[in-house]
């Protein structure tokens, strides 16, 4: 029985600190050198030449990606988009007439006649409250003479 204690007593190692662990360098007494750590960029100072921290030169083209047109992609906002109108949904024949909704309860026909400048607008009407007639219910109608002027007006969609 005392044997195997003696045994379990030998197999308990020495606690060292890292510190410690690191500088025994197996009873040599001399110091041990630590080199200090060197970052890439210290070492690309050091590099003879020129080290250019480019991609890829401006002159070779061949690993350039196309440009991407931005207004296609989804995320683009909506002015710069192209309109989304299916011109064949639009009416063949008139009347032309576009609905003009989320309308300030002040908004005159005249406003909407100067936001449609440049377009030929014939007609603008806009409902009114039927218990308050001074009101407007916050929507309307615009009415153009040619396709031309409803399809531009449709994409200013938002505006």
């Amino acid at each position: 029985m005392a044997a195997s204690a003696a045994k379990k007593k030998n197999k308990k190692g020495k606690t060292l600190t890292l510190t410690d662990f690191l500088a025994e360098d197996g009873g040599s007494g001399a110091p041990t050198y630590i080199p200090k750590p060197v970052s890439w960029a210290d070492e690309t100072d050091d590099l003879d030449g020129d080290v250019s921290t480019a991609w890829h030169s401006n002159d070779d083209d061949v690993y350039r990606a196309p440009l991407i047109d931005r207004s296609l992609l989804p995320t683009a906002p909506r002015a710069a988009r192209e309109p989304n109108i299916d011109r064949s949904r639009l009416p063949k024949c008139p009347p032309y007439t576009a609905f003009l909704g989320n309308l300030p309860y002040d908004v005159t026909e005249d406003s909407i006649k100067d936001f449609f400048r440049g377009l030929n607008i014939s007609a603008v009407r806009l409902p009114r409250e039927p218990t308050n007639p001074e009101r407007l219910k916050g929507f309307g109608y615009a009415e153009f003479e040619d396709i031309d002027s409803l399809f531009q007006a449709l994409s200013l969609n938002e505006e």
